[in-house]
């Protein structure tokens, strides 16, 4: 006991003292015990030490700043190049992450040939096409649209909600004249190819989802731009041939989509009436916050599924980033995909998936 009690034994102590009872996976029990051992201590002083522990690494918090060998990053789900060229475009010039997502995820909205997202979307069963979206900067705001009708953009409607009403969603007709009032043009969204399709179905009107049927039904896109701030976008066509009305994970926030500028965000994909049972990328998020990487949180949100539903027919796939940078992804089914922009790069990637 002598030996611990010298002066420099125990301010060596104190370091790991706080790294050890800043650390979130620290209880207050355990807290406690740790507070005790102060007592062999008489000089001991509870005051953060000042140059031996950084706070933000001990507690996986990164500060605003990103990383020098870092830099700006665009993650999407599926294969989205040209998506992401429009928004590491924004990020070359040193805009907003939010600006970057939604004019990345704008482009999928307006390809005629993209057939599970705004123009030239798969109809529900009665013909219509009915478009959902959402959008998160990086303070936290968010806006929301669902069940909406006749406009190609619906993310930048979203985006018109998060900024210009004091609500989060606005759904069906009253979205729609919303978006009248803010300028946005009404059209028909539906094209001869995808009406070709829709009577094809009615002839036998089967429904199922089918897992990765043409990039699935949404693009989901995350954004760190060059002040180390995150941004996201959610956009869809949701399921073709759905129920009238129906609405998916994607214009959710915490669903399909969730971003805490602390910690980082995640986009999810895939059948979204599970993602919204488990609140699955706002779950995402959270793992991080408990010290989980990108990659592990992805994989932890899909086996949540996973123990709790029959998914040899079902996809879900998840994308994350955090704060430093880091990315991971993750999918029930193989078939699911990913696009990264970073350093003047664009690569697809499959993700790794629970079914092999």
């Amino acid at each position: 006991m002598n030996k611990l009690t010298k002066s420099s034994d125990y301010q060596r102590f104190i370091p790991l003292f706080w790294a050890i009872s800043l650390h979130p996976m620290v209880n207050r029990r355990r807290f406690l015990t740790l507070s005790s051992l102060a007592g062999l201590f008489p000089s001991f002083s509870f005051s953060s030490p000042q140059s031996s522990v950084d706070k933000a690494a001990i507690t996986g918090l990164s500060t605003n700043s990103m990383p020098a060998n870092s830099g700006p990053l665009v993650l999407s789900t599926w294969k989205q190049p040209k998506a992401n060229a429009a928004a590491q475009a924004v990020l070359d010039k040193g805009g907003r992450a939010l600006d970057a997502v939604e004019a990345g995820v704008r482009v999928p909205e307006a390809d005629p040939n993209d057939m599970s997202v705004g123009y030239g979307g798969r109809p529900d069963r009665d013909g219509h096409v009915t478009l959902d979206a959402c959008i998160m900067d990086e303070k936290g705001n968010a806006g929301s649209v669902t069940f909406l009708e006749h406009i190609m953009h619906p993310i930048s409607v979203a985006r018109a909600v998060m900024e210009k009403t004091p609500h989060v969603m606005l759904s069906g007709e009253g979205a729609l004249n919303f978006a009248l009032s803010q300028g946005f043009k009404k059209e028909n969204l539906l094209t001869p190819k995808a009406e070709k399709e829709w009577r094809e179905w009615l002839k036998t009107a089967k429904y199922k989802p089918i897992a990765n049927i043409e990039r699935h039904d949404t693009i989901g896109m995350l954004a760190i731009d060059a002040q180390g701030n995150i941004s996201g976008a959610c956009t869809t066509s949701g399921l073709a041939y759905k129920m009238r009305g129906r609405v998916g994970d994607s214009p959710i926030i915490g669903a399909g989509l969730f971003v805490d500028n602390e910690i980082g965000g995640a986009c999810a994909t895939g059948l979204g009436e599970l993602v919204m049972r488990t609140c699955g990328s706002f779950l995402v998020v959270e793992l991080m916050r408990q010290g989980r990487t990108p990659q592990q949180a992805c994989e932890e949100a899909a086996m949540r599924i996973v123990k709790k539903q029959d998914y040899k027919d079902i996809q879900v796939g998840f994308i994350a980033v955090n704060k430093q940078g880091e990315y991971g992804a993750y999918s029930i089914q193989p078939g699911f995909n990913y696009t990264l922009s970073q350093q003047k790069n664009t690569q697809v990637t499959d993700a790794k998936s629970y079914l092999k």
